[in-house]
């Protein structure tokens, strides 16, 4: 790549600072003036898909001209500099805006609404604006396993903005992934010395992940960063302390995001180190290596500290099953380069290119690493015959940006050395720049196309996020909220007996009732997501165990009450403050002496991998003679639901409140 627009040391820290934090700034103050605007769902109207198509359009054609009038080259005045830079540098953000937040403008729930993984994300979050230590999501007491620092940052944006932590997962999430993208720019701009080369990888890579994940944040950040990740490990593994600084600061970063990401990429530097040593016959590698290493792993402490020292010092651990996942695209290896959209062919150009410039060290830097995630998936799909996966679904998106990465070097290769290289009394400069401006239109066009379908690609994603009951008890879409509604008067309910959220433990299988009001948990929604100091497990041993008995010897309130307190005390457990059960309060107590009656009803989920689904929700009864002492347990009929709530000093029994 040319060199002309690189930049220096200096110039690429202040860069990396002014891109993210400009890009923050910009989608968080369109993401407010559009909720300054009352719009219809995108379920059930086609205004906000055509806003997203003309925003999108809009970004991609204001950056193809400028970069395209950028590359014609000659004397560049002040004005027409800064406004390219500023197009260049906040184009992806724009592009986060269009294609995500303005079919999200009419609901305050993000992508996947309340589904599946967004219940226990949308619950960290919560969790972290309600604290800023690090807890875990669920269980009280505990540090968490699960890698917070998105959440952290995210509550505390959450504090700042007054919102509850369920509400800010929308503006966070937009303003995180556009920050990420932005910061793009000004890094292949050192590694290439290209606005232009730089520009096109930030965007191609923002379509990219706004279409392969957008559902999970945090993890599109730490991908965003892999293939100039493994550039900077390359010249880092060649002497450069740099570049080794900056390997260890998002090796580290990424471990405090996303492990699964962190680890293929740090196992992917240490390959490349193995190999350039032995080529080389230098330690000079390993050395970096180490130095690179270290670094990464004192970021990493920052967040794993508190469970590395629980778990080695205080605590057993069990129960916990993250690795037991294997849907369809687990069994299949990733081949983006075969789509049939500008991506297909910009990743197959990426391919080809990597295949004819391995030597070269960029090109077989991105090759290698490449090659290490192929590896991955297929030793996730072997490793199913000891019972776990290595996750090899989620390297999809890794394996897309890596070739769509080295595509996009592809065609300025092409366009500078290429054709001129083939038939060199035929291309003059004068043909250079028609073909410049001839694959900046048709890149351009097809961008339009690939951008405007991301909408449509996320249909049913988008449609859970406005039919999903919010924390306000409301759908977006205006139809009738589901049992969601009762969850503000369950919080009622639970605090009128002196009960404080940031204090209090509940039991129950409603886990958006968590979501969207930041109590603990006595047990994890499943087992994947579960703390493995939680004893998953063994928390499901005992809820069943107590349920099966309350028919039986702990039908007696107080012999119950006993039963569960000194079961929670034997694992160091804090016993519950309160449950939520589904049933009937009203026709438990009409039933006649010896009746059969249904009980209150709780599901517990297993774990029944290696099928697919992986979890399996299994009802159990429990009897509700074990709360009928209103001196330790209040009940209350709160729409489907029965809370029972333990009664603290000075409060009364309560009543039914439906």
């Amino acid at each position: 790549m040319s060199s002309t627009d690189r930049l220096g040391r200096r110039g690429t820290l202040l860069a990396m600072a002014a891109a993210p934090t400009a890009g923050a700034a910009f989608t968080l103050v369109i993401w407010f003036l559009v909720k300054q605007v009352t719009l219809p769902a995108f379920s059930t109207s086609m205004v906000t898909r055509a806003l997203a198509a003309a925003g999108s359009a809009a970004v991609i054609v204001v950056v193809g001209v400028m970069m395209a009038w950028w590359m014609r080259g000659g004397w560049i005045p002040r004005w027409r500099r800064t406004l390219t830079y500023a197009a260049a540098y906040l184009a992806p953000a724009g592009l986060v805006v269009s294609t995500t937040g303005l079919p999200l403008a009419a609901t305050r729930l993000y992508i996947d609404g309340l589904q599946v993984d967004q219940a226990f994300r949308t619950q960290f979050l919560g969790r972290m604006a309600q604290t800023a230590s690090l807890s875990d999501m669920n269980y009280i007491d505990m540090p968490t396993y699960y890698p917070p620092a998105w959440f952290w940052v995210g509550g505390r944006l959450a504090n700042l903005l007054g919102m509850p932590g369920w509400e800010v997962y929308q503006p966070w999430a937009l303003i995180s992934i556009a920050a990420a993208a932005c910061l793009l720019v000004p890094v292949w701009q050192r590694l290439l010395g290209s606005l232009p080369a730089a520009a096109a990888i930030a965007l191609v890579s923002t379509c990219l992940i706004l279409q392969l994940g957008p559902q999970e944040p945090y993890a599109t950040i730490v991908a965003l960063g892999v293939p100039a990740a493994s550039l900077i490990a390359r010249r880092a593994l060649s002497g450069s302390w740099f570049a080794t600084a900056g390997v260890a600061v998002f090796l580290g970063c990424s471990a405090t995001m996303y492990t699964l990401f962190t680890a293929l990429t740090a196992g992917s530097v240490v390959v490349m180190a193995l190999v350039l040593a032995a080529v080389r016959r230098s330690w000079r590698p390993i050395l970096h290596l180490v130095a690179a290493g270290l670094g990464s792993a004192l970021l990493a402490l920052v967040t794993w500290g508190p469970y590395l020292w629980a778990s080695l010092h205080r605590r057993e651990r069990s129960g916990a099953t993250a690795m037991h996942y294997l849907p369809g695209e687990g069994a299949e290896f990733p081949v983006p380069f075969l789509a049939a959209s500008i991506v297909g062919v910009v990743c197959m150009v990426g391919l080809v290119y990597l295949v004819l410039h391995w030597r070269r060290p960029a090109e077989g830097a991105l090759l290698l690493v490449l090659l290490c995630q192929y590896a991955w998936c297929l030793a996730s799909m072997v490793l199913t015959v000891a019972g776990v996966t290595l996750l090899g679904f989620r390297v999809e998106m890794l394996v897309a940006l890596q070739l769509a990465t080295a595509g996009v070097m592809g065609l300025g290769w092409m366009r500078r050395r290429g054709l001129r290289a083939l038939y060199p009394e035929r291309f003059s400069a004068a043909w250079q720049r028609r073909i410049t401006v001839v694959l900046v239109v048709v890149l351009s066009l097809a961008g339009v196309k690939y951008t405007q379908d991301i909408p449509t690609h996320h249909q049913e994603n988008l449609d859970y996020a406005y039919s999903d009951t919010d924390g306000y008890g409301q759908r977006a879409d205006r139809f009738a909220p589901n049992a969601a509604q009762y969850y503000a008067r369950i919080d009622e309910e639970i605090r009128r007996h002196g009960h404080d959220p940031a204090d209090t433990v509940v039991l129950a299988d409603e886990n958006r009732f968590m979501s969207f009001h930041p109590y603990y948990g006595f047990q994890a929604f499943t087992s994947h997501y579960a703390n493995p100091l939680g004893q998953f497990d063994q928390r499901n041993a005992a809820i069943e165990d107590w349920a099966r008995r309350s028919w039986e010897e702990l039908a007696d309130p107080a012999a119950f009450a006993a039963a569960v307190d000194e079961e929670s005390r034997a694992h160091a457990w804090r016993a519950p403050d309160a449950m939520i059960f589904r049933g009937d309060l009203e026709a438990e107590r009409e039933a006649k002496p010896g009746a059969t009656t249904s009980g209150f009803k709780i599901h517990l989920a297993e774990d029944i991998y290696p099928n697919h689904p992986n979890i399996r929700y299994r009802g159990v009864f429990f009897n509700p003679a074990s709360f009928a002492d209103p001196q330790r347990w209040a009940l209350a009929q709160v729409g489907p639901f029965v809370v029972v709530t333990r009664v603290s000093g000075g409060a009364g029994p309560a009543g039914a409140v439906d």
